[in-house]
């Protein structure tokens, strides 16, 4: 019995100890195995991410190097070969070694014949075993109105009932009793509020002030937007537009400079088909206002904004290559742009004579994902006319170069014509004067302090339209920038 009980202890107790060697080993080879498998990847990681930084600074140097291409030779879009792209750059480190690829392509936008921006993409390959690669995209050009919601040259009010999304900017002073929810600059330190201010009597302001929110957002003094250089070249768009090449040209019709004969033109209504249907201005209602350009007054003055009659001229095929239309005449807009179009209202011929561009209807985008839009220059003001819709939309960029943005004051004779509901800026207001579509008045056989104009207003601006604006469209700098830039 003892012997038989000493055998069977003894053999189990060997066999125990090798299952255990087993089960630890395949324990320890497992961890093993899986930490150096952790470590690999991790390695891998690590390399895949070294060469993605690698890659992104190589594409961003692809795009440091064109611009300093371009600012040598403006014009050149073949990298100085002559022949079209894409075009393959060796990078070198500091120490000469070749540490990866460049490759660029190159892409000019242009308008009558003319480069209005370029496109510039760049990719990255390090030579580093990790196989990636990155592309970057920016677009190059000069800086517009269009980066801006508003830009004026002179100072403005605005008031409670105004929310203002994008960038505003005055070389004189403001006061902001509603809401702006960006950057509100001004290029005065300090400015005199008068009573069209609402202050009276008359006090020293800071360039920025009133009870509108967000006052973090506000600065002063800036320096100022040149209007001298962003004024359009009238006399070189009317060579251009008279060369043909898709532009489309109209003289003038209105004879004189004041009175019924001077308020004749032109009326554009754009159709999202791709055309515009142009109809000449043969006469005029006369709607008596006080005038935005000179609110000082204390009559009311003629106002000849309201079409009465006028005729078919044509219906004309909008160019993609050439969207110029120059007219030498008042010109009244409205309609579904269907394209990227800008329009020009000035007169280099007569002198004295500075037309003004009329918006009687909503302005929209039949293609509002970028393949629309417009510029709307005139070289006097750019004005709403008492029939305009009483909730009114309008698209795009609208300067008055040397003039006011905005609707005349009209007497509580024109109702219900009087006061509208709400207007709708969706792009830039750009104007040499003072802004406005909301009155408060008394007089003029009117009971009581009335309103007159928009209750309401709505002024955001097209990010779009900031890096792709219609051709011509005013710039507000000389130098070439990216205007935009993203990862592709």
């Amino acid at each position: 019995m003892k012997r038989t009980t000493s055998y069977l202890h003894g053999h189990p107790r060997g066999g125990y100890l090798m299952l255990l060697a087993l089960v630890f080993g395949s324990i320890f080879l497992t961890v093993l195995g899986s930490l150096s498998s952790f470590v690999l990847t991790e390695n891998h990681a690590q390399s895949a991410s070294t060469g993605r930084s690698k890659a992104l600074a190589m594409a961003e140097a692809g795009l440091e190097y064109y611009r300093w291409h371009l600012a040598h030779f403006p014009t050149d879009l073949q990298n100085g070969t002559g022949a079209p792209g894409p075009y393959s750059l060796p990078f070198t480190d500091p120490e000469g070694g070749t540490t990866g690829t460049i490759t660029l392509g190159i892409a000019g936008h242009m308008s009558c014949g003319q480069i209005r921006s370029i496109d510039i993409t760049s990719t990255g390959s390090p030579n580093d075993g990790s196989n990636v690669s990155r592309t970057v995209y920016a677009k190059y050009a000069q800086p517009t109105v269009a980066e801006y919601s508003y830009v004026l040259n002179s100072s403005d009010w605005a008031s409670d009932e105004r929310i203002i999304n994008g960038p505003y900017h005055t070389n004189g002073g403001v006061r902001l009793d509603g809401v702006a929810n960006s950057s509100v600059s001004s290029s005065l330190s300090t400015w005199s509020c008068t009573a069209s201010f609402g202050c009276s009597p008359s006090v020293v302001k800071p360039g920025v002030f009133g009870t509108g929110p967000h006052p973090e957002y506000w600065s002063y003094p800036t320096p100022q937007v040149d209007f001298a250089a962003i004024a359009a070249d009238f006399t070189s768009l009317k060579t251009l537009a008279l060369a043909g090449g898709g532009a489309l040209y109209f003289p003038r019709t209105s004879t004189g400079t004041t009175g019924v004969n001077a308020g004749k033109g032109y009326h554009l209504v754009f159709n999202s088909g791709g055309t515009v249907t142009v109809y000449r201005v043969t006469n005029e209602t006369n709607t008596p206002s006080i005038p935005i350009s000179n609110p000082s007054v204390t009559s009311l003055q003629a106002d000849y904004s309201r079409i009465a009659t006028e005729t078919l001229v044509n219906t004309y095929t909008l160019s993609t290559d050439c969207g110029l239309i120059f007219v030498e005449d008042n010109t009244w807009i409205e309609g579904a742009i269907p394209t990227s179009v800008t329009v020009i209202a000035a007169n280099v011929t007569t002198p004295g004579v500075n037309p003004n561009i009329y918006l009687p209807n909503n302005i929209t985008y039949s293609n509002p994902s970028g393949t629309s839009g417009l510029t709307a220059i005139a070289s006097n003001d750019v004005l709403i006319p008492p029939n305009s819709p009483f909730n009114m939309t309008l698209t795009g960029v609208f300067i008055a170069q040397s003039g006011s943005f905005g609707r005349n004051l009209y007497p509580c004779s024109n109702a219900p014509n009087d006061i509208r509901g709400a207007l709708s800026i969706h792009g830039t207001t750009v104007a040499n004067k003072r802004s406005d579509t909301l009155w408060s008045y008394s007089g003029f056989g009117c009971s009581g302090t009335r309103l007159s104009g928009y209750a309401s207003r709505i002024d955001a601006f097209d990010r779009a339209l900031s890096t792709n604006p219609p051709p011509f469209t005013p710039i507000t700098s000389s130098i070439y920038k990216f205007v935009d830039w993203h990862e592709e």
